[in-house]
């Protein structure tokens, strides 16, 4: 019998975080002093989707963990295959401070910003 091993693809980092990004995460999670961010994404507003982030003080059974720059967040299950290869980031303009997310499976987004149009990551 032979047995022959398939060498398997890297496999794409599910999200990564800018060094701003980083730092405020940090900031935040050392304020409350314990818990962790989860990012996931829900169906909503005019473009069909909208990013979502919230405190959880635990980790749920099928959430993905994503250490980066010495900070881990949660990711939601439903919401991988939806933010695979996304990079957060956080932004600070005079009128406002914001997360961001570069998505490469965002296809479209509203004109206010506040959702978008996903499409789930397929291996091609």
């Amino acid at each position: 019998m032979t047995v022959t091993t398939r060498t398997r693809r890297p496999r794409p980092k599910l999200v990564t975080l800018t060094d701003a990004a980083a730092a405020r995460v940090r900031e935040i999670l050392d304020e409350r002093g314990e818990g962790y961010l989860r990012v996931g994404v829900t169906n909503g507003g005019c473009a069909g989707m909208e990013y979502v982030m919230d405190y959880v003080s635990e980790i749920e059974k099928f959430d993905e963990v994503v250490e980066d720059k010495d900070v881990q967040i949660v990711v939601d299950a439903k919401a991988v295959l939806f933010i695979l290869g996304s990079v957060v980031d956080y932004e600070v303009d005079v009128m406002s401070s914001k997360f961001t997310f570069k998505n490469p499976n965002q296809t479209d987004a509203c004109g206010c910003g506040e959702s978008v149009t996903i499409v789930p990551f397929t291996v091609e």
